[in-house]
């Protein structure tokens, strides 16, 4: 999800979806970087500043939330598939 300047927080960014305790561990290794975005934070989100971060680490992050999406997706596919 993009985000530009959401109700002036300051942050044009990325929200993505992480793995459970990775939001916490990457905000503490670089806050300027990473934040727990409003709404979707909550759910284990993080929001990522795009001025921040250069184009190889996002895609790597991009990727990474597109494997989780994906996996999180599977078994309904699959039980879609047999029905």
């Amino acid at each position: 999800m993009y985000s530009n300047n959401h109700h002036n927080d300051g942050h044009i960014a990325v929200l993505i979806p992480a793995e459970p305790g990775v939001q916490e561990e990457l905000i503490a290794s670089d806050p300027a970087l990473y934040y727990r975005p409003p709404y979707v934070g909550p759910a284990g989100w993080v929001g990522i500043d795009l001025d921040r971060i250069d184009d190889e680490e996002l895609g790597v992050h991009l990727i990474e939330a597109h494997r989780l999406i994906l996996r999180k997706q599977a078994p309904k596919k699959k039980i879609r598939r047999e029905l």
